[in-house]
């Protein structure tokens, strides 16, 4: 399969798009074509184990990689899950379920991708004959950097190197970075917010000044955020599983329509659902899900993306997103796939900062997407009565999910859909906010609100986040957006 840019400019193979990462006009990389799964498919995918069934989804797009090898890669990523099931369904009722996605590593659901996204580089390289080493670079708002070093600690041939905006994680989320082992990454602190990280990175991958500096010192760009169709992809395969997960313990007939509730911040997550829908999964309603900085909510509400707004910093803050990277996958599939308009819509939004849609783009996203938001106070609320009710603890992301699926089924009771709420981190992420959420104390050390959060949930500590509090910080470089080229040579240099 051939991917091509949004913005029109190349057209290459799905291994090229992952070493890639970015397309040279800026762009990103799509699918020349959504590969059809037919029911008969689907009746397959039943019986398979987790890893079988990403492998099946990925092969449809990643035609060139031997099955063989995506099978055996898909099953040496997720045995470093702790639950033994990479994306375990959890009914809460006859139609509300959870579908967790936070077993991995770094207890968040990047590492559904993250933890497979080296095997797809490497290959990738194989395949295109490439020997130099790779440098990628990421800007996170907080769980995509972690689980990016995780996944390509020590990998060969490799060096990956984050940045994340200083005051816009949480306390663990920077200490998890902070304290990162290998000797092939590199962590800084920005200041600014992540919408300034991001731009930053961009602005490196797309300037062929940079990319000739680093090719001259024998490396090659690459990324680890969704912009890469490689970090994309896998996450696609969960909701095949969830809602064959669905099918196999007869909670629905195969066909049935199943919505799905997603906390949204760059538009991956979600887009990943409505690739599975285009790809034949029956879906219904895809709920977009925000926190306080809702330029998503009004986006779908009104077809306006306006990022001329207050930001805020939320107790949700891989969310505290202005600039939704992913959103021009979308746009170029409701702009029937026009690269013009697509090009036109991101100019305007560097130089303006607002584009709108046309009235039969907003009407066609409208039947596809329902969008709502959750404020702080919102959140805490969420938290504190769904676990008085169901003894269920959530993360804050998860909660905005859980507020916005509520808020919907209230609107549309007689639809009848199940509703799969997408929780994308532990609980144990983000301690503090979740034990304040559930018993009103205000706790400051992120240890002690471990503790104290287990002793009122019961549910069990992840055990890379227990061992934290003894792993040594090795990251505490601090840096203005201006400064992160320099700090990029730098470090291919040899320096920390």
């Amino acid at each position: 399969m051939k991917f091509i840019s949004t913005r029109g400019g190349e057209c290459v193979t799905g291994a090229q798009a992952i070493v890639q990462g970015i397309a040279e006009d800026g762009g990103l990389f799509v699918p020349e074509t959504f590969p059809p799964v037919s029911e008969a498919e689907l009746e397959e995918m039943l019986s398979m184990s987790y890893a079988e069934r990403a492998a099946a989804v990925l092969h449809k797009y990643l035609d060139e990689y031997d099955y063989d090898g995506l099978k055996a890669a898909c099953e040496q990523a997720y045995s470093k899950f702790e639950e033994g099931d990479a994306a375990p369904l959890v009914k809460i009722d006859s139609s509300l379920y959870m579908l967790e996605l936070f077993h991995g590593p770094t207890c968040a659901f990047k590492d559904l991708a993250l933890t497979l996204l080296p095997y797809l580089l490497r290959k990738g390289c194989d395949i295109c004959g490439i020997r130099e080493q790779v440098l990628i670079l990421v800007a996170t708002s907080g769980d995509t950097g972690k689980a990016a070093l995780e996944g390509f600690k020590d990998a060969p041939g490799v060096k990956i190197m984050v940045f994340y905006p200083n005051d816009g994680v949480s306390k663990m989320q920077k200490l998890q970075m902070a304290t990162q082992e290998g000797g092939n990454v590199n962590v800084v602190a920005v200041r600014g917010n992540f919408d300034a990280c991001q731009s930053a990175v961009k602005a490196i991958f797309t300037s062929e000044a940079c990319k000739e500096e680093l090719k001259k010192k024998g490396y090659v760009l690459s990324s680890a955020n969704s912009i890469n169709f490689g970090r994309l992809a896998p996450q696609i395969a969960y909701y095949f599983s969830a809602y064959l997960d669905l099918v196999s313990s007869a909670q629905i007939k195969m066909g049935d329509k199943v919505n799905f509730a997603v906390p949204t911040g760059n538009f991956g997550n979600i887009l990943a659902a409505y690739y599975a829908k285009r790809m034949g999964l029956p879906v219904g309603k895809l709920i977009c899900a925000s926190n306080r900085n809702n330029v998503l909510t009004d986006f779908f509400d009104t077809g306006v993306y306006d990022k001329r707004r207050e930001f805020f910093k939320t107790t949700s803050p891989s969310m505290d997103i202005l600039i939704s990277s992913n959103l021009e996958r979308l746009l170029f599939e409701l702009s029937d796939r026009s690269a013009v308009r697509v090009s036109m819509r991101m100019e305007k939004l560097a130089k303006e900062g607002v584009y709108e849609l046309y009235d039969d783009e907003r009407e066609a996203v409208q039947k596809e997407f329902w969008a709502d938001f959750c404020d702080e106070d919102e959140t805490v609320e969420t938290i504190y009565e769904f676990f008085e009710e169901y003894q269920y603890p959530m993360d804050t992301h998860t909660a905005c999910a859980m507020f916005a699926a509520s808020n919907y089924m209230a609107e549309n009771k007689k639809e009848g859909a199940p509703m799969v709420v997408v929780s994308t981190a532990s609980p144990y992420k983000f301690p503090q906010a979740v034990m304040y959420a559930i018993t009103g104390n205000d706790i400051k050390d992120s240890f002690k609100a471990i503790k104290h959060l287990n002793i009122a949930t019961a549910m069990k500590v992840p055990a890379s986040l227990s061992k934290l509090r003894d792993k040594p910080v090795r990251f505490t470089a601090v840096a203005d957006k201006s400064a992160l080229y320099p700090a990029v040579l730098a470090f291919v240099n040899g320096a920390r």
